[in-house]
């Protein structure tokens, strides 16, 4: 059932609170949006609100953070992003146990428009030393990805969608920080790639439905979950690159510092010599429907079935 993986999360705040009784929720008056407002209403003792002042909200969660508690610092992306130098000297300085989470991730947010996007957020989180960053696929993995983040010692940051996002994982599913997830290849599975597609948060399904468009044209395309950003899991793209021609990332971010820049980097450091095609926004935003948006700025399933097949026969 499709769902924002922001949503995801506030039931997982919820749900969770009682096994995290330290865990405690910050917000810069954006509860409804954040999807924090039901975990404020039952635990009001344990829920902050700072107005719109996100570097005290930050700060403060540091000095939480110092002090025993698991905050949860909650704010759209592009806000939370605005706010770097508070988090490099607050948090990631201190190595505070904080966790950073930013909503309406991409394009993806639609009509609200180019200043409400955040779209050089994870290039600006993988700047930071220890930050580990976390962009689920689809509701399932939000959820588990909510638990991971809360037992885990260290600043994390969390990118979460508006928009809904279809299940891309079977129910059986897993999390593993750290690890990249295949989320469909063809069955019986191929022996020979022409490309796996790496995507991450919004793009994922988009990645599913080109590669299953592409299999009775006679292209076998396997798609990876990049759930996390950092680390980056530079151990399967070396078992990838084995059985495959070229790899494809897509991601709903600045083609600059995030997922594609990963993989690159990943790409050189292996010696690999397989090319890397990256699928990314180039410009600013813009307002519009989150799907004409993906398609003009080249994220939809028509534009990664070309990066995954140009100059092929």
């Amino acid at each position: 059932m499709a769902k924002a993986t922001r949503e995801a999360f506030g039931e997982a705040l919820v749900s969770l609170a009682e096994k995290f009784p330290q865990m405690v929720v910050l917000d810069s008056d954006l509860s409804k949006s954040t999807m924090t407002v039901d975990f404020a209403k039952k635990y009001p003792q344990r829920h902050f609100e700072f107005g719109i002042a996100e570097s005290n909200m930050i700060g403060a969660a540091a000095g939480l953070a110092l002090y025993g508690k698991v905050p949860v610092c909650t704010s759209f992306a592009c806000f939370l992003i605005g706010r770097l130098e508070t988090i490099r000297v607050a948090v990631t300085l201190n190595g505070a146990n904080v966790k950073l989470v930013g909503t309406h991730a991409g394009l993806g947010i639609g009509d609200d428009g180019a200043s409400q996007m955040g779209l050089e957020d994870v290039a600006a989180m993988r700047s930071l030393p220890g930050m580990t960053i976390l962009q689920p696929g689809d509701a399932l993995e939000a959820r588990q990805a909510v638990e991971w983040m809360l037992q885990h010692r260290g600043p994390v940051y969390l990118r979460l969608t508006r928009q809904k996002l279809d299940d891309v994982h079977r129910p059986d599913y897993k999390f593993e920080c750290g690890k990249l997830d295949i989320v469909w290849e063809p069955e019986p599975k191929a022996k020979h790639f022409q490309a796996t597609v790496l995507a991450s948060g919004g793009t994922v399904g988009g990645a599913v439905n080109a590669a299953k468009e592409l299999l009775p044209k006679g292209f076998a395309v396997r798609v990876v979950n990049a759930g996390t950003l950092a680390p980056f899991d530079v151990d399967s793209v070396e078992d990838f690159a084995k059985d495959s021609e070229r790899f494809v990332t897509v991601e709903d971010h600045n083609i600059v510092g995030g997922l594609g820049s990963a993989a690159c980097e990943a790409a050189a450091s292996l010696g690999m010599g397989k090319p890397v095609v990256c699928l990314g926004v180039r410009e600013t935003g813009e307002s519009g429907l989150a799907a004409q948006l993906y398609d003009k700025h080249g994220l939809s399933a028509p534009h990664i079935m070309e990066a995954c097949i140009r100059n092929l026969s």
